[in-house]
């Protein structure tokens, strides 16, 4: 049917794979998270990803160099999720909360625009490279724009959440206005003060964009990307009253060789709040965020 939902992703900052190998292994990474957590079988809908990592880097990362390819994790249980009560900022989160009090104060945002210029090359650019900054928008809304009349699930990761954000409210006045059933950033640094401030300066306030009807956001404390204020607490609802869902999550993805790194997109796909997130979009009858919520074993 025409109105059947469509999934579309967005990647995050760094060179990345071939394009094709990177939307391969995303799709991969929900399905198996799909199927652990929710014994579901993968879905049969259209999974359009946006890649954009060629606008900034002369050649994709190779199997060689890559540290961090997409690969099934051991065992077959749910992955993890927080339950009870959910975890409270990190330490790394309240000092940059202090910092971001700091700078509010002063009116100087030094400590922002250091970690974006040195730790965050591709965001830095976004922001510097007009041409980067449009073509890497024109990526996405020529998706959108494929699937005009859709309902549309829009997974982002990391900046890929900024340039889905300023897609999507750009839209308002630019048109046409998209229908987004569910908006799901992951480990997206809307909430670092430069960030704010610079979308404020554009779209003249912080709040849900119009066309979304429900937007979460996935974080893991322990990943540097989504320190700062709760989503929640910097953006106000849309029109229709939509507010963004904070939701904590546990990132469970480790290295081939070497430790958890609790900001790859892979893992945040696998997460049983993502799942749910999917479930919601084919059902209407799932919830994407409890962090009291049993998954099947």
């Amino acid at each position: 049917m025409h109105d059947d939902p469509v999934i579309i992703g967005i990647h995050g900052l760094a060179n990345k794979p071939p394009r094709e190998e990177k939307q391969t292994w995303w799709r991969q990474a929900i399905e198996e998270g799909l199927a652990r957590n929710l014994g579901r079988a993968p879905p049969d809908v259209p999974f359009e990803f946006v890649y954009w990592a060629d606008l900034r880097y002369d050649a994709p990362v190779t199997p060689e160099r890559n540290r961090e390819p997409y690969y099934p994790a051991r065992g077959r249980k749910p992955f993890p999720s927080p339950s009870g009560k959910p975890p409270g900022p990190s330490l790394t989160d309240r000092f940059y909360r202090a910092v971001e009090w700091m700078q509010e104060k002063t009116g100087h945002l030094v400590v922002d625009d250091a970690f974006i210029e040195y730790r965050l090359d591709d965001l830095w650019g976004y922001y510097k490279d007009a041409a980067f900054r449009t073509d890497a928008r024109d990526r996405l809304r020529a998706v959108l724009a494929r699937y005009e009349g859709r309902t549309l699930m829009l997974a982002a990761h990391s900046m890929g959440g900024l340039i889905a954000y300023d897609v999507l409210r750009l839209a308002e006045r630019q048109g046409p206005r998209p229908r987004v059933a569910h908006f799901v950033t992951m480990g997206t640094p809307l909430g670092l003060a430069e960030i704010k401030h610079r979308i404020a300066a554009e779209h003249g306030d912080l709040r849900v964009p119009s066309a979304v009807a429900r937007w979460t956001h996935l974080g893991d404390r322990d990943d540097v990307a989504t320190v700062g204020a709760d989503l929640a607490q910097a953006y106000a609802p849309n029109p229709d009253g939509v507010r963004v869902a904070d939701c904590p999550v546990i990132n469970a993805y480790r290295r081939p060789r070497g430790g958890r790194n609790p900001h790859k997109s892979y893992g945040y796909l696998r997460t049983p709040e993502f799942s749910r997130a999917v479930a919601g979009v084919l059902d209407e009858a799932v919830a994407a965020c409890s962090v009291e919520a049993d998954a099947p074993a």
